[in-house]
């Protein structure tokens, strides 16, 4: 595992971050040049090693629930590919197919979940906003939680 002193020497060579010290001695760096709401690549790197890339607009990472991907256990060349691929992917915002879909639960009532951009998916019941999530799967989460299913044409 890479100390915090070897991490923080890598992502300090990429020079289209900038640091920004955070609380308990925690460093997040911002990608200023993105092309998105979302700025922060890497988030709380921690003093112990432990710290989060994100690669939520990313396939195949593991990520969590807001998109990041634990780089505790890292090697070099692989945090340096991580945030490679996040900085290049956060700077070109890409044409995205809208996506719009109906759900409904044994009610009959139905909600629509369409995507707004690449990280933000919408639920409307009607012409009325029900919620906002960062992904796909999690909009598709709450939707199932309340008892909805995709409907099939």
């Amino acid at each position: 595992m890479l100390t915090f002193e070897q991490k923080l020497n890598i992502i300090e060579t990429f020079k289209e971050l900038e640091r920004k010290d955070v609380s308990l001695g925690r460093v997040n760096f911002h990608f200023p040049g993105s092309q998105f709401e979302k700025k922060i690549v890497v988030y709380h790197l921690h003093p112990n090693g432990n710290g989060y890339v994100y690669a939520g607009h990313l396939r195949g990472y593991d990520t969590d629930a807001k998109g990041f991907v634990n780089i505790r256990d890292f090697s070099e060349p692989a945090l340096i590919l991580l945030i490679e691929d996040s900085i290049k992917g956060l700077a070109e915002k890409p044409e995205i197919e809208t996506i719009e879909e109906k759900w409904v639960n044994d009610n009959g009532f139905e909600l629509t979940l369409l995507n707004e951009d690449i990280d933000t998916w919408l639920v409307y019941a009607g012409d009325l906003l029900d919620g906002a999530f960062n992904s796909y799967k999690e909009a598709a989460n709450y939707l199932e939680e309340e008892g909805f299913t995709k409907k099939v044409y």
